[in-house]
This record gives C-alpha cells, structure tokens and sequence, in this order.
C-alpha cells in the first residue's frame, strides 16, 4: 500500500513539473505587502490635511480610519487618537493625553480585554489595515522581528498605497 502511494505523489510531481507551465494555476501570495511606519510619519495622518488618509494605531496595526471622518477627522470627537498608536487610550476608553501612547503597562485584567474586543470586534472588522508601526515589526535593537505576521482580515482589502 505504502508503495502504490509513493509511487502516485511520484508520477503527481512528475506531471506537474511537465505541465506546471501550461497549466494557469492561482497563486496567492502568503501576505500582502507590509508598510512600516515611524512615529514621524504617522503623524502626518491626522485629519488635519484634506484629502489625506486618516491613520490610527492599535497594537502597532496601522488603520485606515478615514470612512470614519465624522468620528477622527479635524475637531471630531476622537481626533485625539489618530496620527498615533494609542492603544493605551483604547483600552481605557480615553482620551486623557497622558493614555495617548502604544504603552500598555500597568493595564488592568479588564482593560487589556476591552482592548482585544474592542481591536478585534470594531477596527479589524471595520476599517483596513495600512501598515504597521516599527514598534510592531522590529525588536527593541532595530532588527527585523522574525516572529510577525501581518493581522488577518479576509472581510477587508488591506490598504495598498505603494
């Protein structure tokens, strides 16, 4: 038995090496293309600007929250949080500049669960991801982190502006 099946994945490859190139398979490449942003150029995504995307961090997952205008925009509500990662203000439900950073230390039990529900119950699901931070992709010495992986989001297109 074992040698009728090695035998059939051996005559399987056989056959696609042969006809690999005239048969029009469908890659999907494993992710789609990463983009790192600075705290520096973060900033940059406001809302202060017409016409430019509206970026907000979490978790060092850059979102594009532009179709959220009414909510992130220039003198809007929650404008506070965008150009920034503020994971910390999120978890706290606040807009307390002091809780405007990606620090999460010291957060309750409670906190750090509202932050998940809220990271992947509203912004995964809503709005799409344009990048990552530094903080997000590389260690503490600037080395690449060999342990990321991009967020999934099969219900979202991921943000492409290259």
């Amino acid at each position: 038995m074992a040698t009728a099946t090695t035998r059939l994945c051996a005559f399987l490859m056989v056959l696609y090496t042969c006809f690999a190139d005239d048969i029009n398979l469908i890659h999907k490449p494993d992710s789609a293309p990463v983009r790192l942003f600075t705290e520096e150029e973060l900033k940059r995504y406001d809302g202060s600007e017409d016409g430019q995307p509206i970026y907000m961090a979490i978790k060092g997952v850059v979102f594009d929250v532009t179709k959220g205008k009414g909510f992130y925009g220039k003198g809007s509500a929650y404008n506070a949080l965008v150009g920034r990662d503020s994971t910390r203000a999120v978890a706290k439900m606040s807009l307390d500049p002091a809780d405007l950073t990606p620090d999460t230390e010291g957060l309750t039990a409670d906190q750090l669960d509202s932050l998940e529900k809220v990271f992947e119950g509203t912004y995964k699901t809503k709005y799409p991801i344009a990048g990552y931070t530094a903080a997000r992709i590389l260690n503490a010495d600037g080395s690449p982190n060999k342990h990321f992986q991009p967020e999934p989001q099969p219900q979202l297109r991921t943000k492409d502006e290259f």
